[in-house]
């Protein structure tokens, strides 16, 4: 810890006493009024007013005083009589509120007026003032006016007083009278009349209720009584017609179990008369259902005798028209078979001579025929790749086998294959058929016509089918 001179800490302490007398000074110096007092400063700066602030009190050159701003209350009561317009001696005593104004200029002037004088002087000096000012509003009133107007007395005071008040730097707040009496007792003996005249007027206010509340309580007992006797007509009215409503009840009771008796008497007769018409009729109905069952089952015999009937003419036709049937379709049978064999007779002429026409061409017609056939053959080999819309090559690089080539070299093979397919249908070599060709103009040629068909065989054959 760094070391600190000696000097240094005197120097410090000094400031710091210095400081504190300073504001210890300044403290004794300054002074603050009260929101109920005024400091009334004077000396070397003048006079002034500090009223709800602080100021501070030059030593020996300024000085101050206090003044009360509080309310100030007294009695105003005169110890001599005080004498009304009508000359009657009454004492009156009054409790008066006064305070000093609290602008300056009404500080200063109650200051120059009371700031001397003890409080005991001051309301003395006010009290004297206000007793003046009683005695003349008293003596302007009549006795009657002072005690039943206490308020207009208090009001006149207040305004009397203001301007006497304004010059001491005062206002009066309020003035109320507490007592006003006499010696001579006017003012007990001024209450009698009104007391006398309050009592007859009672006694008549008693009279006249009394009158109104027996007559009140007459016209109750009559308005009761007529009342009581109106509610006994209206019972026995009420009780009549009661009876009256009971009886006419009791007659619509009977009248109705009447009507209703009758009512179903009448519905009984009606329902036993209904019941034997219903009887009548079901066995009406009875009646004619069995004349229909009677009338359905003969309809039922005449429609077995006509089946019956039927079925004789029937087995009448099969039993004369079947021989006849049978005959006529074992013609028929005959006549087809014939033409039948007569087709088939055309047909075998016909084959003899394509054979015979076949024998006599000579190896070169055979060749052509075989030649000029290849391209049909070829045609309907191929017919299936005409059906195909889009074909798709697909080269696997296998040289002239690949593409398209692949495509014509297999319909070449196929055509290489006709010959093959000749041997395989019939069924001999290609070179045999050759060779036979060679033959076919050596040998002779067969007649022109096949000799004529049996005609007893053809009938045999006929006859057989």
């Amino acid at each position: 810890m760094p070391h600190i001179p000696t000097e240094a800490l005197i120097i410090a302490w000094t400031a710091v006493a210095a400081i504190v007398l300073l504001m210890a000074v300044f403290a004794k110096l300054y002074r603050k009024a009260g929101p109920h007092e005024a400091l009334v400063v004077y000396g070397f700066r003048g006079t002034r007013v500090v009223k709800g602030h602080g100021t501070v009190i030059l030593p020996m050159v300024e000085s101050y005083r206090e003044l009360s701003l509080e309310l100030m209350s007294f009695d105003v009561a005169p110890q001599q009589d005080l004498y009304t317009r009508q000359g009657v001696a009454v004492t009156v005593e009054a409790v008066a509120q006064i305070k000093v104004k609290s602008d300056p200029e009404s500080i200063l002037t109650a200051s120059e007026q009371f700031l001397t004088k003890s409080p005991a002087d001051r309301e003395a000096l006010i009290r004297l003032v206000m007793e003046g000012h009683l005695r003349g509003i008293i003596g302007q009133l009549t006795v009657e006016e002072i005690v039943k107007q206490p308020e207009m007395v208090a009001d006149r005071m207040r305004s009397t007083c203001a301007d006497d008040m304004n010059k001491m730097g005062l206002e009066v707040i309020s003035f109320t009278i507490k007592e006003v009496r006499d010696k001579n007792e006017y003012i007990t003996n001024m209450g009698r009349p009104d007391v006398a005249r309050i009592k007859r007027d009672a006694d008549v206010a008693t009279a006249e209720a009394d009158r109104d509340t027996a007559i009140r309580r007459a016209i109750a007992l009559r308005e009761s009584a007529t009342a009581k006797a109106q509610a006994d007509q209206e019972r026995v009215a009420a009780e009549t017609a009661s009876l009256a409503r009971q009886a006419e009840a009791q007659r619509d009771l009977e009248v109705k179990k009447a009507t209703y008796n009758e009512l179903v008497k009448r519905q009984q007769a009606q329902a036993d008369k209904a019941y034997e018409i219903q009887t009548n009729v079901m066995q009406q109905q009875v009646v004619a259902e069995s004349v229909k069952v009677q009338q359905v089952e003969k309809e039922q015999q005449v429609k077995v005798q006509e089946a019956e009937i039927l079925r004789r003419e029937k087995e009448l036709i099969a039993t004369v028209l079947k021989g006849a049937e049978i005959e006529r379709q074992r013609i028929q049978t005959l006549a087809e078979a014939e033409i039948i064999f007569k087709k088939g007779d055309a047909e075998a002429r016909a084959m003899n001579l394509k054979a015979e026409a076949f024998q006599e061409y000579n190896q070169a017609a055979v060749v052509d025929k075989l030649l000029t056939g290849l391209p049909e053959i070829v045609k309907a080999l191929a017919s299936p790749l005409s059906n195909v819309d889009k074909i798709t090559i697909v080269s696997t690089g296998n040289g002239h086998s690949a593409g398209m080539n692949k495509i014509t070299g297999d319909i070449t093979e196929m055509a290489a294959q006709v010959p093959a397919l000749f041997e395989a249908l019939s069924g001999m070599q290609m070179s045999d058929l050759l060779g036979k060709i060679r033959t076919i103009g050596d040998k002779s040629p067969k007649p022109d016509t096949l000799p004529p068909a049996d005609d007893g065989k053809a009938k045999a054959a006929g006859a057989g089918k």
